[in-house]
């Protein structure tokens, strides 16, 4: 087995609390609909928000279109939204810093849309060597190119680098790069999983 060199965090589900249930409830009482209506129409556009192809002002006019109801009177509803379901979980923000401090490169790795990842840069963490966002790069989990591109910035190799999700299908994404992979369930059996790589928690 490589000598493990760096780690790399989901954010939603991982580092936060899963903001998809709350998202959708905040921006269906928004727009006065049922959860249930605006959860079919924002998956459908959403893929191309997450990768940055079109912004969130084209995606609110696509999926209030398909609902047949007025655009939002927000600027940013998935902005304020975002924020207002926003809950961190601390005991893995600060696993991150221990690893980066005790010599590990840390990577956050996250599908986002534009609106959450300047939200991420306003809250200024500083525990990642390496930020990549699925709309800045135009490509999103489980694709392939997106684990690429975090383990070329961190300069290891696929078989040097963990990565921590709360998804199966992301999971397996990393490892078909050959990254080795840890389901997140909780905090305490994240550490006794990177134990078993030999990495030393407190």
């Amino acid at each position: 087995m490589a000598k493990i060199k760096a780690i790399i965090f989901d954010w939603g589900g991982v580092l936060i609390d899963d903001p998809t249930p709350g998202l959708v409830s905040f921006c269906s009482r928004n727009l006065g609909i049922p959860s249930e209506d605006f959860e079919t129409a924002h998956k459908l556009h959403l893929p191309e928000f997450q990768m940055g192809l079109i912004p969130e002002v084209e995606f609110w006019k696509r999926v209030c279109k398909d609902l047949k109801i007025a655009l939002p009177s927000s600027n940013s509803l998935w902005g304020e939204a975002f924020r207002y379901v926003y809950s961190p979980k601390e005991e893995m923000f600060e696993l991150a810093t221990y690893l980066k401090n005790i010599g590990y490169k840390t990577a956050f790795l996250s599908n986002a849309e534009e609106p959450a990842m300047k939200y991420f840069y306003e809250l200024g963490y500083e525990m990642f060597d390496v930020l990549t966002f699925s709309c800045s790069v135009g490509t999103r989990k489980p694709e392939r190119r997106i684990y690429e591109v975090t383990v070329n910035e961190l300069n290891v190799k696929y078989s040097e680098a963990i990565f921590i999700d709360d998804r199966i299908d992301y999971i397996e994404g990393a490892r078909n790069v050959g990254m080795n992979t840890v389901l997140f369930e909780n905090p305490s059996e994240i550490k006794r999983n990177l134990k078993s790589y030999s990495i030393l928690i407190n």
